[in-house]
């Protein structure tokens, strides 16, 4: 018998999904959805800037590799990186454009969220009696 456990590996997801729908844990989570994509956005700015760095690298290597006469099958192979990086770079661009789109949507969710309920959380937290929770009545 063997003392290792299987261990679910750990989400990737910057917010759990859960049924936690309180107007504070709804705010703290849009905050780090937002949070999570702006840093994914930079991260990903910087990736473009090295993916152009190594197709102008590749198609250097490629000119130097014409330059010195080797075989052209060489060549071609140098040429076809520098083009699979250019393309790579122009999804990778995308990719941090539409991260960066999200996290302003967050944010705006996150300020229309505030502002249709944070004055019924702030009546309802400072409440003595007791009030239904939400879909209470929904049964």
């Amino acid at each position: 018998m063997s003392d290792l456990e299987p261990h679910a590996p750990a989400s990737a997801a910057p917010v759990p999904a859960d049924n936690d729908n309180r107007y504070k844990a709804v705010q703290a989570k849009l905050g780090a959805l937002a949070h999570a994509l702006d840093g994914a956005g930079g991260e990903l700015e910087s990736l473009v800037r090295s993916i152009k760095e190594n197709t102008q690298v590749a198609d250097d290597v490629a000119a130097d590799i014409a330059a010195a006469g080797l075989d052209p099958t060489h060549v071609d192979l140098a040429m076809y990186v520098g083009i699979a990086l250019g393309g790579a770079g122009e999804h990778m661009h995308r990719l941090q454009r539409t991260a960066q789109e999200t996290a302003d949507l967050a944010y705006n969710a996150r300020s229309t969220h505030r502002r249709l309920y944070e004055g019924l959380d702030e009546l309802r937290s400072n409440r003595r009696e007791k009030t239904p929770k939400p879909g209470f009545f929904d049964r």
